[in-house]
């Protein structure tokens, strides 16, 4: 039996074991979860580990997982315990992925898809950091299309293991928390209060990463070095067209910022190279540089002043009237 058909057959059982666990989804359910786990004795977590990652793989909700890994173990062994599981149904749903499909979408892939392939090969573990602590795709489907690039396996279980701890932390300690309430035990309130706690941290860690992967502005004469240097740099500002034919740096490409969103694709050439972003100040410029940054763009700069900064220092300007 050669590869391809391998593959194909692996892909149908796949697909027929996804179909069969979504249709029987109802049946998969926390008190179900607990039956087996306590029917196993010592081998308790080993057993709720390997549902975990089978549920992973098969696209069933991890939330119930979670919450019952909360319930069943305590927070700190519960803890452990889910993102262990999901750890190892992430990493073979990343290689089942990879052996069934990187090939053929390293074959069919088009110029903008290779770019793109390439931009979040690039970025490696980071690129797993940000999609795990910002989650962008549903957890189980993020798994697969992760799989279908070229980021390393040993770096992709790492970062998956570390920068998925908060937030299975946060709900692991829920799940405790929802069983101390329904028993009555001694510390309720405070435990109630702790998960809330834990939610409202990394419901903020997503804004945090992303000031994180904000560049520091660059100064208008930093920029004017850049250019007298011949450096390849996009400038890009996102002023309305007609405040830009109005004034503008001579070499600067026009996408008003309402349009940016539908027309990335223009850009594809610049995601692991310069863009400047400029504007009449800074405002729009710092909006336009949120969205490239998430839409995985490598080097993005705010230009600070925009063009006011720049008219400023008298440099000249297209389209401007004469001092």
């Amino acid at each position: 039996m050669n590869k391809t058909v391998l593959r194909i057959l692996l892909g149908v059982v796949l697909l027929a074991a996804v179909g069969a666990a979504v249709a029987l989804r109802e049946h998969f359910d926390a008190a179900a979860l607990q039956a087996w786990v306590e029917g196993a004795g010592a081998a308790g977590p080993l057993v709720f580990m390997a549902l975990y990652a089978l549920a992973t793989v098969l696209f069933l909700p991890g939330s119930v997982l979670t919450l019952a890994g909360g319930a069943l173990f305590g927070p700190v062994w519960g803890t452990l315990w889910n993102l262990s599981g999901a750890t190892l149904g992430a990493s073979l749903a990343f290689l089942i992925s990879r052996y069934l499909g990187a090939d053929w979408v390293t074959r069919r892939a088009g110029p903008r898809l290779q770019r793109l392939n390439d931009g979040v090969t690039s970025e490696g573990w980071r690129f797993v950091a940000f999609v795990r602590l910002v989650p962008l795709f549903p957890f189980n489907l993020l798994n697969y299309a992760l799989g279908l690039t070229r980021i390393p396996f040993l770096a992709y279980v790492l970062a998956s293991w570390v920068f998925m701890l908060p937030g299975a932390f946060a709900y692991t300690w829920l799940g405790y928390a929802g069983r101390e309430a329904l028993a009555g035990g001694e510390g309720m309130i405070r435990n109630i209060l702790i998960a809330l706690a834990l939610l409202a941290a990394v419901a903020f860690l997503p804004r945090f990463v992303r000031k994180l992967r904000e560049k520091p502005m660059l100064g208008v004469a930093s920029l004017k070095q850049q250019l007298d240097a011949g450096d390849e740099v996009l400038m890009l500002d996102v002023r309305p067209a007609a405040e830009f034919v109005g004034e503008h740096i001579a070499g600067a490409r026009n996408i008003p910022l309402d349009e940016l969103a539908d027309r990335l694709a223009e850009l594809e050439d610049f995601r692991q190279r310069p863009i400047r972003l400029l504007g009449r100040t800074d405002r729009r410029s710092a909006q336009a540089a949120r969205l490239l940054a998430e839409a995985g763009f490598a080097d993005v700069q705010v230009i600070q002043g925009g063009m006011t900064a720049w008219r400023a220092q008298g440099w000249p300007a297209e389209g401007a009237n004469p001092p």
